[in-house]
């Protein structure tokens, strides 16, 4: 009985240790909340606040350890500008020279109080065309065409007029000043404190509320904004994607290299 008992906690070990060694994300971009950063960009009263907010752990948007420090990397800010069209640029420094874009919010103004917007993850993180936007639902009554029966209530998605949302404000005030980041490789606020990341399952169940008002799409609703972001993407050098998933490259001190397949080893 006790020879039986050890081996059901061996094998049980060993089933655990798999597990844990086997739980990461299938696109490392999955380590990051895109519906999570939109719930912080509606309630953020300003850029500034927006990469403040995203940046704390329990806001439970952040996951990612890129350069496979040990440690989240911390997400920076910047917005481009082209008259009515603004790209939010969510992205990372891997070193002092190499940044990698994460993913980018795009809005356009389509009315006198009307706006749109989409949140796109960067191809190097994430699949093709993943997408993520608020919506709403509207409920409409159609009538039966076939005797006294009930009518049916129908709902629908319908898109979300974020005009009105505090950030989106802030961006289209007339004296608005385009917000860039101020924070660098080695050079970050002193109120942040980062943190070893969380095992990919454990971080995909903290942040299920926010995909509750955002979903994903394959529609491009945003389309100015592509164009202006498309010449000024940010890829790192040192980051490969291919059908195994993403792979980050890291230097040594020799200026050797070796590829290593992004890990999500947390301690929780």
């Amino acid at each position: 009985m006790k020879k039986i008992t050890t081996i059901l906690f061996v094998f049980l070990g060993i089933t655990l240790g798999f597990a844990q060694e086997n739980d990461t994300p299938e696109f490392t971009g999955d380590n990051f909340s895109l519906e999570g950063a939109l719930a912080i960009f509606k309630k953020s009263n300003s850029l500034e606040e927006f990469e403040k907010l995203i940046n704390e752990e329990n806001n439970n948007v952040n996951n990612l350890d890129l350069n496979n420090d040990g440690n989240i990397d911390y997400i920076n800010v910047d917005d481009i500008k082209e008259n009515d069209t603004h790209v939010i640029v969510l992205s990372t420094y891997l070193s002092q020279s190499e940044k990698q874009d994460i993913a980018t919010i795009g809005i356009e103004k389509t009315g006198n109080e009307e706006a749109t917007l989409q949140i796109d993850g960067d191809n190097e993180l994430y699949a093709e065309n993943t997408i993520v936007e608020p919506f709403d639902t509207q409920d409409s009554i159609d009538k039966s065409k076939s005797g006294p029966a009930m009518p049916e209530i129908i709902t629908t998605n319908v898109m979300v007029n974020v005009w009105f949302w505090p950030s989106v404000r802030f961006i289209y005030a007339p004296r608005y000043v385009v917000w860039a980041s101020p924070h660098r490789w080695g050079f970050y606020p002193r109120w942040w404190k980062p943190w070893r990341p969380y095992r990919h399952a454990i971080f995909y169940t903290r942040c299920a509320p926010h995909r509750v008002y955002y979903h994903r799409t394959p529609t491009h609703r945003v389309f100015v904004a592509r164009k202006v972001y498309s010449p000024r993407r940010h890829s790192s050098t040192l980051v490969v994607k291919n059908r195994r998933g993403t792979t980050v490259i890291h230097k040594n001190k020799r200026g050797n290299v070796k590829a290593v397949k992004v890990s999500r080893r947390g301690r929780r």
